[in-house]
């Protein structure tokens, strides 16, 4: 129990790390070299790291609302 509680912990903080650092080197390839593929996947992995995070949001009884 202490062992997943211990792994939750460090990737609750390893995600939104990796995350913030994937889109700063994709931004910093973007300012010298301009959008490339590389530059664009480093977003896109951000974005796919940052929405892992978040919970989903849970609908009713019939999927409304």
């Amino acid at each position: 129990m202490k062992r997943a509680i211990g792994r939750w912990a460090v990737l609750a903080a390893a995600i939104p790390l990796a995350a913030m650092g994937a889109r700063r080197i994709g931004q910093a390839v973007e300012a010298r070299r301009g959008s490339n593929r590389m530059s664009q996947m480093m977003h896109r992995a951000a974005d796919a790291m940052h929405s892992m995070g978040r919970a989903r949001k849970r609908r009713g009884r019939f999927g409304f609302r």
